[in-house]
C-alpha cells in the first residue's frame, strides 16, 4: 500500500504540474497524460483526475493552508503541496498515509493547520476559491453572499446534460431507451429537449448515442438555442460555431430544412461537426472556415439571414464547474470585450430586415455580456431587444430569476443548475 500511495501522489502531482503551466486545457492534458501512461489502471486514473480537479477547484484555499508552513520554490513542489493538502482536507487521507506516500516533511504540521483553521477566517476570494480580480468583479455584480453561493456551485462537478435529437426520437422515448440500456436519466427542469444524468458514465458507448438519438449539451446552452426561435426553411448563420452543438440543435429545430451556415476561425473545430452531422442525420449544414470577422466571404451574405447567432469567444467563467483551470489563467478582459464587440457588429450585418440576432456567452461578467449588447444597441438603433421571457413562454419554458430588466437572459449555476450563460435576442427593424 505505501508504494501504491507513493505512485498515486506522484502521478497526481505530475499531472497537476503540467496543467498549471496553462499551455493546454486541463481535459486535454489529462487525456494526453493517460495516453502516455497506459500502465495506469482505471482506479489510478480516477484518483489522479479527482485529485487534480479537486486541486484546481480549491487552489486558493489550499495555498492559504500550506503557505505559512512551506513556500514551494519550484512548480513541482507547488503541485505536490497542493495535492497533499487536498488529499488531507478532502481526499480522506491521514498524515500517516501521506507520510507513507513519501510526503514526510510537513505532513503533521499540515494536518494540524487544517484542523485549526476555519475557512471563514480567510478573505472572501480565498473562501470562494477565486483569483482576486474575479472575486472583486462578481461581488460588485452580485454582492458578497450571492458570490459565495455562486462559488459553492461552481466548485461542484457539473451533471451530464444531453439534448434529444428531435429529428429521430422524442425525449420520453429516448429516456425509456436509455433506461433499457442501463442509464437512468431525468428530464431537465427547463429545456424541453434535455435529459440529465447526475453520475458520469459511459453514455457515449450506448446504442442510443451511436444511433444519433442525442448529443451532449448543457441545459443552459439548449435554452440559448431556443432564443433563436428557428423555424423550418430558415437561413441561419451560426457565426462562432465551434464544434457545432448549437448548429445541430438549430438544424433539428428547423426539421432538417432550410440551411445552417456554420462559421468558425478554426478548421479543427469545424471538422468535429462532420461526424456529428452524419450521426444526427442532418444534411442542411454548410461549414465555412473564415479568417476573422471581416472575412470577404461574409459580404455576400449581408442582409440575407433569418437568424444570426453569436456564441462569442469569452472568458468561460460560466463553465468553471467543468473547466476549473480557466479561473487561474491570465485573462485580458478589455481585449476580449473589444473582440466581442467587433464580432457582434460584423454578424449583425448578415441579418435581414425583420430577422433576429442572438448574442450569447458562457461568461458571468457584465463586461462581456450586457456591457457588449448595450453598447451595440446604442451604436445601432436599427436593432431592438426582444424580451427573452416572451420567447421562452412561447416554447413553454418558465425560468424563475433568469430574466433581467433590459430583456436579456442570465442563467446561473446556483439558481438554475446550468452553466453560467448570458443571452440577448434582438430584431432588426
Amino acid at each position: 500500500m505505501p508504494a501504491h500511495a507513493h505512485a498515486r501522489l506522484r502521478q497526481a502531482s505530475a499531472l497537476l504540474g503540467q496543467i498549471l503551466q496553462f499551455i493546454y486545457p486541463a481535459d486535454a492534458v489529462i487525456d494526453q497524460y493517460f495516453k502516455a501512461n497506459r500502465n495506469m489502471g482505471s482506479k489510478d486514473r480516477a484518483f489522479a483526475a479527482e485529485t487534480v480537479y479537486g486541486c484546481l477547484r480549491h487552489k486558493r484555499e489550499l495555498e492559504a493552508l500550506y503557505e505559512p508552513i512551506y513556500k514551494p520554490e519550484t512548480d513541482a513542489e507547488r503541485s505536490r503541496w497542493l495535492a497533499a493538502t487536498w488529499l488531507l482536507k478532502y481526499g480522506g487521507w491521514s498524515a500517516r498515509a501521506l507520510s507513507q506516500a513519501g510526503f514526510t516533511n510537513g505532513a503533521i504540521e499540515l494536518v494540524e493547520r487544517i484542523r485549526a483553521r476555519d475557512l471563514f477566517e480567510f478573505p472572501l476570494a480565498v473562501r470562494a476559491n477565486f483569483p482576486d480580480w474575479l472575486a472583486e468583479s462578481l461581488v460588485k455584480q452580485f454582492g458578497e453572499q450571492e458570490t459565495l453561493k455562486l462559488a459553492e456551485a461552481l466548485n461542484q462537478p457539473a451533471p451530464v446534460d444531453i439534448r434529444v435529437n428531435s429529428l429521430k426520437t422524442s425525449r420520453e422515448a429516448l429516456q425509456a431507451q436509455l433506461l433499457e440500456e442501463g442509464y437512468e436519466l431525468t428530464p431537465t427542469p427547463y429545456s424541453p429537449y434535455g435529459l440529465r444524468c447526475d453520475k458520469r458514465g459511459p453514455l457515449f458507448t450506448s446504442q442510443a448515442f451511436r444511433s444519433g438519438l442525442f448529443e451532449l449539451q448543457d441545459e443552459g446552452s439548449q435554452l440559448i438555442g431556443l432564443l433563436a426561435d428557428a423555424k423550418p426553411k430558415d437561413k441561419i448563420v451560426d457565426f462562432c460555431a465551434g464544434a457545432g452543438g448549437k448548429t445541430l440543435q438549430l438544424a433539428a429545430m428547423m426539421g432538417n430544412t432550410g440551411v445552417v451556415l456554420a462559421f468558425d476561425v478554426s478548421r479543427k473545430r469545424l471538422d468535429r461537426i462532420k461526424p456529428r452531422l452524419l450521426r444526427a442525420g442532418v444534411d442542411t449544414v454548410q461549414r465555412h472556415v473564415i479568417h476573422d470577422e471581416h472575412d470577404p466571404v461574409l459580404n455576400k451574405l449581408a442582409g440575407t439571414a433569418s437568424v444570426v447567432i453569436v456564441d462569442a469567444p469569452c472568458s468561460g467563467t460560466g463553465t468553471l464547474r467543468r473547466n476549473p483551470d480557466i479561473k487561474w489563467k491570465p485573462i485580458d478582459l478589455a481585449e476580449l470585450a473589444a473582440l466581442q464587440s467587433r464580432i457582434l457588429t460584423a454578424a449583425s450585418k448578415l441579418v435581414k430586415p425583420g430577422g433576429r440576432l442572438v448574442y450569447a456567452t458562457c461568461s458571468l461578467l457584465d463586461a462581456e455580456n450586457s456591457g457588449i449588447t448595450k453598447a451595440f444597441l446604442a451604436h445601432d438603433p436599427g436593432f431592438k431587444i426582444i424580451p427573452a421571457d416572451t420567447i421562452m413562454i412561447r416554447h413553454g419554458v418558465a425560468i424563475q430569476d433568469a430574466f433581467t430588466a433590459d430583456g436579456s437572459m442570465r442563467l446561473l449555476p446556483q439558481r438554475h443548475g446550468t452553466d453560467g450563460f448570458f443571452a440577448a435576442a434582438m430584431r432588426r427593424e
